[in-house]
């Protein structure tokens, strides 16, 4: 198994993500191998939050040239989280009629992801 900050490998940040953020979309560049389960997992690892739901997107890489030389750029893949941004505790019943609430706390917004609200 991975480690999360194998999979998060950074925030993905521009005009639209910023503005995105406000409904609660956070975008990062995240593994090429990573699938959306081991995604959810890592951003709800790494940043306490309650995912709902992920979108990811997958980019080939250009070719440039510098001169005469030509190469790739590597392929990359960007991934969408949307975040609960107002989390409620889970109530239940428990055995004998007893109603159990959810302990979690979860926060209402990524505070690390270099942009101020």
């Amino acid at each position: 198994m991975r480690l999360p900050q194998d999979i998060i490998l950074k925030p993905y940040i521009t005009e639209k993500s910023n503005m995105e953020i406000a409904s609660g979309k956070y975008t990062f560049i995240v593994d090429v191998k990573s699938t959306k389960t081991e995604v959810r997992k890592a951003v709800e690892a790494l940043f306490n939050v309650k995912v709902l739901q992920v979108n990811t997107m997958n980019y080939d890489g250009k070719v440039k040239r510098t001169g005469v030389h030509e190469g790739p750029r590597p392929a990359w893949k960007k991934a969408i989280v949307k975040i609960d941004t107002n989390p409620k505790s889970v109530e239940y019943l428990a055995k004998g009629g007893k109603t159990v609430s959810n302990a979690k706390k979860y926060k209402s917004s990524i505070e690390e992801f270099g942009v101020a609200q």
